[in-house]
């Protein structure tokens, strides 16, 4: 079944990773996972690590690692600000295991309540998310 299709656009610090039309978009937010349709309320939410997946028909979906960041749907058109977005096939595995080996290591050092360790449990939180969209 054909939907209705709205504009979708996925931005990072580095540019713009994609800007399209869309039959679909799922994300996941703070507040747990969502589906966007053509037609849905206004909204604008906090986003997790997650996979980002946005439907360009039920059959052609493109996919990306995604960091945390912003969602903002008005009048037909979304906008993911998110820190990265990758597609699966351009993460490197070995990089992200140690990225993340070393994020639990900071954490493992870090002093209760501080900032790095905060940082270092979200980067924990994005390297566990983009190792999972990888495989």
């Amino acid at each position: 079944m054909t939907r209705t299709r709205f504009s979708a656009e996925v931005l990072t610090p580095e540019g713009e990773v994609f800007s399209e039309e869309v039959e679909m978009l799922s994300t996941r937010t703070a507040a747990g996972s969502i589906g966007i349709l053509a037609g849905h309320e206004p909204m604008l939410a906090m986003l997790e690590p997650t996979e980002l997946r946005l439907y360009r028909s039920e059959a052609e979906i493109v996919r990306f690692a995604q960091a945390e960041g912003y969602l903002q749907f008005a009048e037909n058109r979304a906008l993911v600000l998110v820190e990265e977005a990758i597609a699966p096939e351009k993460l490197d595995r070995g990089t992200f295991e140690t990225k993340l080996s070393d994020a639990r290591g900071v954490a493992d050092r870090a002093q209760e309540g501080s900032e790095e360790l905060a940082r270092a449990l979200r980067d924990i939180r994005r390297y566990e998310a983009f190792l999972s969209v990888g495989q």
